[in-house]
């Protein structure tokens, strides 16, 4: 299983990007504002788009994308998520005011866009490659996600604040290849870290406290014009793991 970073800053700028992982040719974690670099080929082969919640740097190149590809395929694209996070982007994206309801075009039997939803801890799998929700601590109804080849695994955490279930997931998960978690803030904005429900170096340090398996962990969801003072606090921070940043760009395989 191929990861490709689409896009995996906190905001956007120059050549920033929001957070989307292209997985193969045929999926994506999120649709921030880096599936928009796909070419109109690339993004025909979306099937399945999975959802970590409804914040617009996770969800805004979701409309873009279905009304781009919907005259090009002929099968719906999948959206993924909880009841939750899928109701809100019902009443509020795809609702004929904001966006046309792709699910009920041209008619529901032949839609466009359909949508599946999923549990936190129910595996799933899609071509032979399995997902697995897992518990995240937002400001909204929000999950991380477990991949696994059946040779190695990834964690992805989404937008989380402490979250001791993420590593109780992490420590009981065996060839767990990468984590990936977001720490959004610098230390000075530690409360504000707190508010939002993000981390800012120290928390993740706390939270890497509670890892006992060797991982590498990468960091995600930096705040533009604050990369590298936060990048400098973590390896202050949490240097016994030595976390490294996650690029745009950038490959992962298990």
């Amino acid at each position: 299983m191929k990861i490709k970073v689409l896009g995996c800053s906190g905001g956007i700028g120059g050549d920033l990007r929001t957070t989307c992982l292209h997985v193969d040719d045929d999926i994506l974690i999120d649709a921030g504002t880096g599936a928009g670099d796909l070419s109109i080929s690339e993004l025909t082969k979306i099937d399945h788009i999975l959802i970590t919640h409804a914040h617009l740097d996770h969800i805004t190149c979701i409309p873009f994308l279905i009304d781009t590809v919907c005259g090009l395929r002929t099968k719906p694209v999948i959206l993924y998520g909880t009841a939750e996070t899928l109701q809100v982007i019902k009443d509020h994206i795809f609702n004929w005011k904001i966006w046309p309801d792709f699910s009920k075009i041209p008619t529901p039997e032949t839609a466009f866009m359909g949508y599946r939803e999923i549990h936190v801890g129910e595996p799933f799998t899609i071509k032979g490659r399995k997902f697995t929700a897992i518990p995240a601590k937002h400001v909204v109804p929000a999950v991380g996600y477990l991949l696994d080849s059946g040779e190695a695994r990834l964690i992805f955490s989404g937008d989380t604040t402490v979250n001791d279930d993420l590593w109780r997931i992490a420590n009981a998960t065996p060839n767990l290849k990468y984590l990936i978690i977001e720490t959004a803030f610098p230390n000075k904005e530690r409360q504000l870290a707190i508010v939002s429900k993000h981390l800012c170096p120290s928390m993740l340090a706390e939270e890497l406290a509670k890892l006992t398996r060797p991982v590498e962990i990468l960091v995600t969801h930096l705040k533009p014009g604050e990369v590298n003072l936060t990048m400098s606090e973590i390896g202050r921070n949490a240097g016994k793991w030595r976390p490294r940043m996650l690029e745009q760009g950038m490959e992962l395989i298990i």
